[in-house]
Protein backbone atom coordinates (compact mmCIF):
# COMPACT_ATOMS: atom_id res chain seq x y z
CA UNK A 1 0.00 0.00 0.00
CA UNK A 2 1.23 3.52 -0.56
CA UNK A 3 1.54 6.47 1.96
CA UNK A 4 0.49 10.04 1.19
CA UNK A 5 2.29 12.22 3.55
CA UNK A 6 -0.59 14.66 3.77
CA UNK A 7 0.49 19.13 4.51
CA UNK A 8 -1.25 20.73 7.27
CA UNK A 9 -2.19 23.22 4.87
CA UNK A 10 -4.28 20.45 3.33
CA UNK A 11 -5.66 18.84 6.83
CA UNK A 12 -6.78 22.48 8.32
CA UNK A 13 -9.07 22.80 5.56
CA UNK A 14 -11.03 19.48 5.85
CA UNK A 15 -13.23 20.60 8.94
CA UNK A 16 -14.75 23.67 6.77
CA UNK A 17 -14.62 22.10 3.22
CA UNK A 18 -17.16 19.06 4.37
CA UNK A 19 -19.27 21.50 6.50
CA UNK A 20 -20.01 23.49 3.83
CA UNK A 21 -20.73 20.32 2.01
CA UNK A 22 -23.06 18.57 4.30
CA UNK A 23 -25.31 22.41 4.80
CA UNK A 24 -25.46 22.30 0.97
CA UNK A 25 -26.99 18.83 1.09
CA UNK A 26 -28.53 17.96 4.64
CA UNK A 27 -30.08 21.82 5.33
CA UNK A 28 -32.26 21.56 7.87
CA UNK A 29 -32.18 17.82 7.68
CA UNK A 30 -32.71 14.75 6.24
CA UNK A 31 -36.25 14.43 5.93
CA UNK A 32 -35.89 10.97 4.31
CA UNK A 33 -33.91 9.24 6.65
CA UNK A 34 -36.91 10.40 9.45
CA UNK A 35 -38.32 7.16 7.65
CA UNK A 36 -35.87 4.68 9.50
CA UNK A 37 -36.35 4.23 13.59
CA UNK A 38 -33.68 6.52 15.14
CA UNK A 39 -31.68 3.52 17.02
CA UNK A 40 -31.83 1.61 13.93
CA UNK A 41 -28.58 0.17 12.98
CA UNK A 42 -26.62 -1.02 9.58
CA UNK A 43 -23.71 -2.17 7.54
CA UNK A 44 -22.67 -1.09 4.12
CA UNK A 45 -19.90 -1.85 1.56
CA UNK A 46 -18.77 1.24 -0.78
CA UNK A 47 -16.98 -0.41 -4.14
CA UNK A 48 -15.62 1.59 -6.82
CA UNK A 49 -16.48 0.23 -10.55
CA UNK A 50 -13.52 1.11 -12.41
CA UNK A 51 -10.26 1.12 -12.16
CA UNK A 52 -8.73 4.29 -9.61
CA UNK A 53 -6.44 6.10 -7.53
CA UNK A 54 -7.74 6.47 -3.90
CA UNK A 55 -7.92 9.94 -2.98
CA UNK A 56 -10.42 11.65 -0.29
CA UNK A 57 -10.08 9.04 2.67
CA UNK A 58 -9.97 11.80 5.20
CA UNK A 59 -12.92 13.50 3.73
CA UNK A 60 -14.96 10.80 4.29
CA UNK A 61 -13.87 10.00 8.01
CA UNK A 62 -14.85 13.90 8.56
CA UNK A 63 -17.84 13.49 6.59
CA UNK A 64 -19.23 10.67 9.44
CA UNK A 65 -17.79 12.47 12.61
CA UNK A 66 -19.32 15.53 11.80
CA UNK A 67 -22.81 13.89 11.73
CA UNK A 68 -22.08 11.67 14.69
CA UNK A 69 -24.18 8.50 15.27
CA UNK A 70 -21.19 6.23 16.12
CA UNK A 71 -19.73 5.18 12.25
CA UNK A 72 -17.36 3.10 12.59
CA UNK A 73 -15.26 3.19 9.27
CA UNK A 74 -12.88 0.22 7.81
CA UNK A 75 -10.44 1.19 4.85
CA UNK A 76 -9.42 -1.61 2.56
CA UNK A 77 -7.01 0.80 0.82
CA UNK A 78 -5.20 4.13 1.45
CA UNK A 79 -4.87 7.24 -0.96
CA UNK A 80 -2.20 7.06 -3.49
CA UNK A 81 -3.25 3.26 -4.30
CA UNK A 82 -3.96 1.63 -6.92
CA UNK A 83 -7.20 -0.22 -7.03
CA UNK A 84 -8.80 -2.22 -9.58
CA UNK A 85 -12.60 -1.92 -10.89
CA UNK A 86 -15.55 -3.88 -8.84
CA UNK A 87 -12.68 -3.66 -5.47
CA UNK A 88 -13.95 -2.95 -2.16
CA UNK A 89 -12.80 0.51 -1.16
CA UNK A 90 -14.61 0.72 2.57
CA UNK A 91 -16.98 -1.12 4.77
CA UNK A 92 -18.96 1.32 7.58
CA UNK A 93 -20.97 0.05 10.41
CA UNK A 94 -23.36 2.43 12.70
CA UNK A 95 -26.63 3.84 13.03
CA UNK A 96 -28.61 3.85 9.62
CA UNK A 97 -29.99 6.99 9.58
CA UNK A 98 -26.27 8.75 9.73
CA UNK A 99 -24.89 6.21 6.50
CA UNK A 100 -27.50 7.46 4.78
CA UNK A 101 -27.70 11.07 5.34
CA UNK A 102 -24.04 11.18 4.76
CA UNK A 103 -23.65 8.88 1.84
CA UNK A 104 -24.23 11.44 -0.89
CA UNK A 105 -21.47 14.09 0.48
CA UNK A 106 -18.67 11.31 1.22
CA UNK A 107 -19.08 9.89 -1.72
CA UNK A 108 -18.79 13.04 -3.43
CA UNK A 109 -15.77 14.51 -1.99
CA UNK A 110 -14.11 10.48 -2.96
CA UNK A 111 -15.35 10.18 -6.39
CA UNK A 112 -14.28 13.91 -7.07
CA UNK A 113 -10.74 13.58 -5.35
CA UNK A 114 -9.98 10.26 -6.61
CA UNK A 115 -11.05 11.30 -10.60
CA UNK A 116 -8.23 13.90 -10.17
CA UNK A 117 -5.94 11.68 -8.52
CA UNK A 118 -6.56 8.79 -11.41
CA UNK A 119 -5.54 11.18 -13.80
CA UNK A 120 -2.62 12.93 -12.44
CA UNK A 121 -1.77 9.06 -12.29
CA UNK A 122 -2.21 8.66 -15.69
CA UNK A 123 -0.06 11.71 -16.57
CA UNK A 124 2.54 10.44 -14.67
CA UNK A 125 2.50 6.94 -16.15
CA UNK A 126 2.85 8.65 -19.52
CA UNK A 127 5.91 10.85 -18.65
CA UNK A 128 7.71 8.15 -16.80
CA UNK A 129 11.47 7.65 -16.71
CA UNK A 130 11.74 11.11 -18.32
CA UNK A 131 12.74 12.40 -15.09
CA UNK A 132 10.19 15.39 -15.58
CA UNK A 133 8.17 16.68 -13.03
CA UNK A 134 4.47 17.60 -13.84
CA UNK A 135 2.30 20.48 -11.73
CA UNK A 136 -0.64 21.44 -11.64
CA UNK A 137 -2.42 24.89 -11.82
CA UNK A 138 -4.92 26.91 -10.13
CA UNK A 139 -7.47 25.62 -12.44
CA UNK A 140 -9.40 23.56 -9.54
CA UNK A 141 -13.00 23.81 -8.31
CA UNK A 142 -13.73 26.47 -6.12
CA UNK A 143 -13.65 25.12 -2.54
CA UNK A 144 -11.42 22.65 -3.25
CA UNK A 145 -8.33 24.17 -3.71
CA UNK A 146 -6.12 22.03 -1.14
CA UNK A 147 -8.25 18.60 -1.89
CA UNK A 148 -7.39 18.68 -5.34
CA UNK A 149 -3.75 20.07 -4.73
CA UNK A 150 -3.70 17.06 -2.27
CA UNK A 151 -5.16 14.71 -4.65
CA UNK A 152 -2.67 15.64 -7.46
CA UNK A 153 0.02 14.32 -5.21
CA UNK A 154 -1.56 11.11 -4.29
CA UNK A 155 -1.22 10.36 -7.76
CA UNK A 156 2.27 10.81 -8.37
CA UNK A 157 2.44 14.44 -9.63
CA UNK A 158 3.58 17.93 -7.65
CA UNK A 159 1.94 20.99 -6.30
CA UNK A 160 2.80 24.42 -8.46
CA UNK A 161 1.89 27.07 -6.52
CA UNK A 162 -1.33 27.25 -4.21
CA UNK A 163 -2.74 30.62 -4.39
CA UNK A 164 -1.90 34.01 -5.60
CA UNK A 165 -0.03 34.21 -2.33
CA UNK A 166 3.27 32.18 -2.12
CA UNK A 167 5.08 32.03 -5.03
CA UNK A 168 4.79 35.01 -8.09
CA UNK A 169 3.88 33.68 -11.66
CA UNK A 170 4.94 36.86 -13.81
CA UNK A 171 2.48 36.65 -16.84
CA UNK A 172 2.26 38.76 -19.95
CA UNK A 173 0.05 41.54 -18.42
CA UNK A 174 1.42 41.68 -15.07
CA UNK A 175 5.10 42.51 -16.98
CA UNK A 176 3.67 44.94 -19.33
CA UNK A 177 1.99 46.58 -16.48
CA UNK A 178 5.65 46.69 -14.79
CA UNK A 179 7.24 47.99 -17.63
CA UNK A 180 9.66 44.80 -18.17
CA UNK A 181 11.02 41.88 -17.11
CA UNK A 182 13.71 43.11 -15.21
CA UNK A 183 11.61 45.83 -13.35
CA UNK A 184 8.91 42.94 -12.73
CA UNK A 185 11.56 40.60 -11.16
CA UNK A 186 13.28 43.18 -9.33
CA UNK A 187 9.91 44.35 -7.68
CA UNK A 188 9.41 41.17 -6.83
CA UNK A 189 12.61 40.57 -4.77
CA UNK A 190 11.93 44.04 -3.06
CA UNK A 191 8.59 42.80 -2.01
CA UNK A 192 8.72 39.94 -0.95
CA UNK A 193 12.93 38.20 -1.42
CA UNK A 194 12.20 35.13 -0.06
CA UNK A 195 9.20 34.09 -2.29
CA UNK A 196 9.65 31.67 -5.42
CA UNK A 197 9.62 33.80 -8.66
CA UNK A 198 8.63 32.43 -11.93
CA UNK A 199 8.59 33.92 -15.33
CA UNK A 200 6.62 33.52 -18.20
CA UNK A 201 8.37 34.33 -21.63
CA UNK A 202 7.22 33.74 -25.29
CA UNK A 203 10.17 33.99 -27.42
CA UNK A 204 14.14 33.76 -26.89
CA UNK A 205 14.32 37.61 -26.04
CA UNK A 206 12.03 37.60 -23.61
CA UNK A 207 13.91 34.33 -22.49
CA UNK A 208 17.03 35.61 -22.53
CA UNK A 209 16.22 39.05 -20.06
CA UNK A 210 14.70 36.48 -17.68
CA UNK A 211 17.31 34.38 -17.22
CA UNK A 212 19.61 37.78 -16.80
CA UNK A 213 16.68 38.37 -14.24
CA UNK A 214 17.73 36.58 -11.35
CA UNK A 215 14.48 34.41 -11.40
CA UNK A 216 13.74 31.36 -10.23
CA UNK A 217 12.09 29.92 -12.85
CA UNK A 218 11.57 30.55 -16.37
CA UNK A 219 7.91 29.39 -18.10
CA UNK A 220 8.22 28.69 -21.88
CA UNK A 221 4.90 29.02 -22.84
CA UNK A 222 3.34 27.43 -26.26
CA UNK A 223 7.17 26.68 -27.65
CA UNK A 224 7.71 24.37 -30.33
CA UNK A 225 9.70 21.31 -29.39
CA UNK A 226 12.48 22.56 -31.05
CA UNK A 227 12.61 25.73 -29.79
CA UNK A 228 12.35 23.75 -26.31
CA UNK A 229 15.41 21.85 -26.64
CA UNK A 230 17.02 24.86 -27.87
CA UNK A 231 16.06 26.53 -24.68
CA UNK A 232 17.62 23.18 -22.36
CA UNK A 233 20.59 23.66 -24.16
CA UNK A 234 20.72 27.43 -24.08
CA UNK A 235 19.92 27.80 -20.43
CA UNK A 236 22.14 24.80 -19.66
CA UNK A 237 20.80 24.33 -16.19
CA UNK A 238 21.41 27.97 -14.65
CA UNK A 239 17.58 28.06 -13.95
CA UNK A 240 14.46 25.73 -14.04
CA UNK A 241 12.58 25.84 -17.13
CA UNK A 242 9.01 24.97 -17.52
CA UNK A 243 6.79 24.45 -20.76
CA UNK A 244 3.60 25.31 -20.66
CA UNK A 245 0.90 25.85 -22.90
CA UNK A 246 -0.98 23.36 -25.71
CA UNK A 247 0.75 20.01 -23.98
CA UNK A 248 -1.59 17.03 -24.72
CA UNK A 249 -1.60 13.23 -24.83
CA UNK A 250 0.09 13.17 -28.10
CA UNK A 251 2.65 15.31 -27.33
CA UNK A 252 3.89 15.08 -23.27
CA UNK A 253 6.23 12.55 -23.38
CA UNK A 254 7.98 14.34 -26.30
CA UNK A 255 8.04 17.38 -24.58
CA UNK A 256 9.00 15.66 -21.37
CA UNK A 257 11.68 14.33 -23.47
CA UNK A 258 13.56 17.69 -24.55
CA UNK A 259 15.08 18.07 -21.20
CA UNK A 260 12.63 20.58 -19.36
CA UNK A 261 12.51 20.34 -15.22
CA UNK A 262 8.82 21.00 -15.28
CA UNK A 263 5.56 20.58 -17.31
CA UNK A 264 2.58 22.41 -15.46
CA UNK A 265 -0.89 20.72 -17.18
CA UNK A 266 -4.39 22.64 -16.16
CA UNK A 267 -6.15 18.69 -17.03
CA UNK A 268 -4.82 17.48 -13.69
CA UNK A 269 -7.54 18.95 -11.97
CA UNK A 270 -10.33 20.71 -14.51
CA UNK A 271 -10.65 17.84 -17.02
CA UNK A 272 -11.47 15.30 -14.82
CA UNK A 273 -14.46 12.50 -14.63
CA UNK A 274 -16.03 11.56 -11.14
CA UNK A 275 -15.27 8.01 -10.58
CA UNK A 276 -18.40 5.55 -10.70
CA UNK A 277 -18.57 4.49 -6.74
CA UNK A 278 -21.65 2.32 -5.31
CA UNK A 279 -22.63 2.13 -1.64
CA UNK A 280 -25.39 -0.22 -0.29
CA UNK A 281 -26.41 -1.65 3.10
CA UNK A 282 -25.79 -4.72 3.83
Amino acid sequence: MSHIEMPEWVRADIPEQVRRALHEDVGSGDITAELIPLEAEASARVITREPMTLAGTAWVDEVFAQLGGRIAIDWQHQDGDRVAADSLLFTLQGRTRTLLTGERTALNFLQTLSATATSAQRYADMVAGTGVTLLDTRKTLPGLRTAQKYAVTCGGCANHRIGLYDAFLLKENHIAACGSITGAVQRARELYPHRWVEVEVENFRELDEALASGCDVIMLDNFSLEDLRRAVTQVAGKVKLEASGGIDDNTLRSVAETGVDYISIGGLTKHVRAIDLSLRLV
